[in-house]
Order: structure tokens, then sequence, then C-alpha cells
């Protein structure tokens, strides 16, 4: 299976989860996904990201994302899994975790780095818009547990981009500054995308504060 990369198309599948049997693209409609993998149920790291999944639901759904998450454990295991993240973080889990017991999606969407384990997946995330584009992966190790505040704060710089064709600079955070992207050369466009002004601090790098603020 060929690597996958940005721009792709995210892989379509059909399995269950602990919600029910999912298909992807018809669950995904048109909104954002976060697609993220953990190694194993009841493990100490997977716990705390899924249970900071679930805490930051009112940010992914004002953004218009849908987190899911998948390991190669089966639904039984996912269910008593969750009740056990609730309690332990304090939340409620609610977001579908596919059980992906053939490997389907581990293999589809290559979860499986073998000099890593063979038999977990490693700590994927895949950024997908609303078109089943993948706009962003990352990949952590085993003993790594993922940022959220990050992956938040990709998807607000990608839906950004979508929406106002500006770039978003190193360290960059919702409410700071932004550069605009260099195929706006045309003074008219530039007047109207940005009333506020920018400064060029060379023809190439045009600081402008964030439209939308």
């Amino acid at each position: 299976m060929p690597t996958l990369r940005l721009g792709d198309t995210a892989p379509d599948f059909q399995q269950d989860s602990s919600e029910g049997p999912v298909s992807f693209h018809q669950w995904a409609g048109d909104s954002w996904v976060v697609l993220f993998s953990h190694p194993a149920d009841f493990t100490p790291v997977c716990t705390t990201e899924l249970g900071k999944t679930a805490a930051l639901a009112t940010e992914f759904a004002k953004r218009g994302v849908k987190p899911i998450a998948v390991s190669v454990d089966p639904v039984d295991k996912h269910k008593e899994w969750i009740a056990d993240i609730n309690e332990t973080q304090n939340t409620t889990v609610n977001f579908p975790i596919l059980a992906d017991a053939d490997r389907t999606v581990a293999t589809l969407y290559d979860m499986i780095h073998p000099n890593a384990s063979a038999t977990a997946t490693v700590r994927s995330v895949f950024i997908i818009d609303p078109k089943h584009v993948i706009r962003t992966t990352l990949t952590y190790p085993a003993s790594t547990g993922r940022n959220f505040d990050e992956i938040l704060r990709v998807i607000d710089s990608l839906q950004l981009t979508d929406s106002h064709k500006v770039a978003t600079p190193a360290n960059w955070k919702d409410g700071d500054d932004v550069v605009i992207v260099p195929s706006i050369q045309d003074p008219a466009e530039l007047a109207e995308r940005f009333p506020k002004g920018f400064k060029a601090v060379r023809p190439y790098l045009r600081v402008t504060p964030q439209p939308n603020k």
C-alpha cells in the first residue's frame, strides 16, 4: 500500500465501531475529520488522549470537526475501555472508536510500522477536509501522547488559509498576525481582502492582522 501524502483523497472504508458500523466517507459527510490511531485499549497514554479528545468536544464542534479513533482491538473491548476512560478522565467519550481487528484501516492508512511494532498501530493523526482530502499527517511514537492544542492550532490554520488566503508563521496562535500568500499580487484584491492593511517586510513577506478577528 503506497504511503498517503498531503493532497491525497483519504481512503474510504467500512468498519465496525463502538457506535456501530461506519462507512467512512458517508459518516464524515461535509465535516472536517481528525482520524487518529492508538496502539491498544487499556493503556495509560491512550486513555489520557481519548479522554482529552472527549473533553474538547465543544472545540472540535465549533470548528466543524468530527474526531474518530481507531485501534486493532475489538468492539467489546472498546466498550469496556470507554467506561474506564469516562471514569478515570472525568469525561464522556462522544465519538466512535473503530474496531480494526482485521487491520483494514491500519493497512489503508499505513498505521502499523513494523520496526516500531509488528502488531500495534502507531499514534497517527490525519486531518481531513470536507472534500475528504488529507491536509495534515502527524505520527508519534507509542510513548508520547499527542498535543491536542497543536492539532486544533493546525485546523485553525488550515481553515484560515482556505477562507482568507493567508498562511500562518512559526508558533502562530489564533489571533496573531498572519502572512499573505504569495499568489495574491493584484492591488485591488489585496485592498479588498485585507482592509486593515499589511506591512511588507520583504516583497515576499507581507504581514497582516488575522482577517477574521
